[in-house]
């Protein structure tokens, strides 16, 4: 039986695209299940009092650079995007709609790769139409996500639930309800997904 590996991210979050990228080699090697959980990220910064390290000139230069060593070392195409930050809510939202959707996977790709690999200003209403309609969504549908009570609930719940648990910044991951913090904690993930008797 697959063990399950719980991805929790934002796409304003560069350490979950890299995440996002390095996902599919962990799950070749250890045949886990990724369980993708969409979470505002400024919502549990608010909650945990952390920030983004973009907000520390020192912490954000290291950041940057860090990144970029990350990015080469796994092959991960990896271009910092010049309209960051950006308010994710939207995207996140779109996320949240989507999930249980086939077009899920996609849109994630799309939205993901529209930040992060070819950088766009996603935080622009007229830069969305070509990302929605690479994951086959339309734009009314998209909208229509802004504005349903449900699908505010359930990012909220997911963001509500993620601090609970222990999260304070993204990429989090949980294997057996143990949390790791950060694509450059792959290595453990993998361990924990591969140890005998969870």
């Amino acid at each position: 039986m697959a063990r399950k590996l719980e991805f929790l991210f934002d796409f304003g979050s560069p350490a979950s695209y890299l995440a996002y990228k390095a996902l599919p080699g962990l799950v070749a090697r250890t045949g886990a299940e990724v369980q993708y959980v969409p979470v505002l990220l400024g919502g549990v910064f608010k909650a945990t009092g952390n920030a983004s390290p973009a907000t520390i000139p020192a912490k954000g230069a290291w950041m940057n650079a860090d990144l970029a060593r990350w990015a080469k070392r796994h092959g991960a195409v990896f271009n910092r995007n010049p309209h960051f930050p950006i308010n994710t809510l939207h995207l996140m939202r779109g996320a949240a709609g989507l999930q249980g959707d086939p077009r899920f996977a996609a849109y994630v790709e799309a939205v993901f790769d529209a930040m992060w690999k070819e950088p766009r200003n996603l935080g622009d209403p007229a830069e969305m139409g070509p990302v929605l309609a690479r994951a086959g969504v339309s734009g009314d549908e998209f909208i229509a996500f802004q504005h349903d009570g449900a699908v505010k609930a359930r990012l909220k719940d997911a963001t509500e639930a993620a601090v609970a648990r222990g999260m304070f910044g993204a990429p989090t991951f949980f294997v057996d309800g143990e949390l790791f913090f950060g694509q450059d904690r792959l290595d453990f993930v993998e361990e924990a997904l591969q140890a005998p008797g969870r």
